[in-house]
């Protein structure tokens, strides 16, 4: 992972609302370290690390696509029908 490097901090207040504390963090940074929904906030000493959230299904798409490219996205069981399947599914 790359690391970001900046020309200048930036300084921002801490914003009491409620029981809540919030942090506001400009645009700008933001679309610089490619954040633009959920985020990761790590503490590792004496600092948060603050990333964009990894989407769970991340690359399945491309991966799909490729198994069905190489023909690998069969069935590995075989299919057998229950006494159930056969008496009470209803198509």
């Amino acid at each position: 992972m790359q690391a970001l490097v900046m020309s200048k901090s930036i300084q921002t207040q801490i914003m009491k609302i409620e029981n809540h504390q919030e942090i506001r963090i400009p645009r700008s940074l933001l679309e610089q370290i490619g954040i633009s929904e959920a985020v990761e906030i790590e503490v590792q000493g004496d600092r948060s690390v603050i990333r964009a959230a990894i989407k769970p299904r991340a690359g399945w798409e491309e991966a799909f696509a490729k198994m069905a490219e190489q023909n690998d996205d069969v069935l590995l069981d075989d299919v057998t029908a229950t006494e159930w399947d056969e008496l009470e599914w209803q198509w």
